[in-house]
């Protein structure tokens, strides 16, 4: 089965872990921007950062045959440094035209602030302006708090809510979420997120419209392999084949599909 992982932080695995995923079925991967993990410092390392997952990620992946993509954004931690942020804000929108940009994202809140709230009301407004998808971070600490306020802000702003990715989402959130109409992904992430029992959970309770299964595998204790665990836990359950191509493969084609740049071989 072709799977396609949308939301997958490569920069930070090996080449060795491009070349697992693509003999485990990931044909096509969607690499949001993200923290570092060591705070930045300066506008300049953000957009060469940009440049990277724009550009040399791809040429990594497609190396063992994966298509990538990527998202553009402010990563909800950074936007709490105002100054360096208004920095990165002021000149983010030349890299929302590039080959390969599918969404604004991550967005949303880290520590449920104003300043992130600013920089989530700044970037909607260029996913709008640019006519991209949005990808929105839900946060790891008082998530319930910061999903119902990203809601919140988009209804505010009259967001179209087909464009819209709510990510990360737990037990805790998704009834929400789905009511409100969003597409809901899920990561599924050692620790501190789902495994593939309770993803599997999620989707026989909820469904599997609008819905996405992601790793985002990243320099922390994750696994790139995690959206083909998943699969392999939905066929265990008796998840009909169609249902896991749609979770894995048709709705996150659907969803980034509408940035007009997505064009994946075997994808009909």
């Amino acid at each position: 089965m072709n799977i396609l992982d949308p939301h997958a932080h490569m920069v930070s695995r090996t080449t060795d872990d491009y070349e697992k995923m693509a003999l485990a079925g990931v044909r096509a991967v969607v690499e949001p921007s993200f923290w570092l993990g060591q705070p930045r410092t300066q506008a300049g390392s953000f957009f060469d950062y940009f440049d990277s997952i724009i550009e040399w990620e791809a040429q990594r992946a497609a190396n063992h045959g994966i298509q990538h993509f990527c998202c553009i954004a402010l990563n909800p931690r950074e936007a709490n440094n105002r100054k360096l942020a208004e920095e990165v804000l002021a000149q983010l929108e030349r890299y929302l035209d590039r080959p390969g940009v599918v969404a604004v994202g991550e967005i949303g809140f880290d520590l449920v602030t104003d300043a992130e709230e600013h920089a989530i009301r700044r970037q909607v407004e260029m996913a709008q302006k640019h006519r991209l998808p949005i990808l929105v971070h839900t946060p790891h600490r008082n998530k319930e708090k910061g999903t119902e306020r990203n809601l919140k802000i988009l209804a505010d702003m009259g967001v179209d809510r087909n464009v819209v990715l709510i990510d990360h989402n737990t037990e805790e959130t998704i009834a929400m979420v789905k009511e409100s109409g969003y597409w809901a992904g899920h990561t599924v992430y050692p620790m501190t997120k789902l495994s593939p029992e309770r993803a599997a959970n999620i989707l026989e309770e909820f469904g599997t419209e609008k819905m996405l299964v992601n790793s985002s595998c990243d320099w922390g204790p994750s696994d790139p392999l995690s959206v083909p665990r998943t699969v392999h836990e939905m066929r265990r359950r008796g998840f009909s084949e169609a249902d896991i191509r749609k979770v894995v493969w048709e709705n996150p084609i659907a969803f980034f599909a509408q940035s007009g740049r997505m064009n994946i071989e075997g994808s009909s």
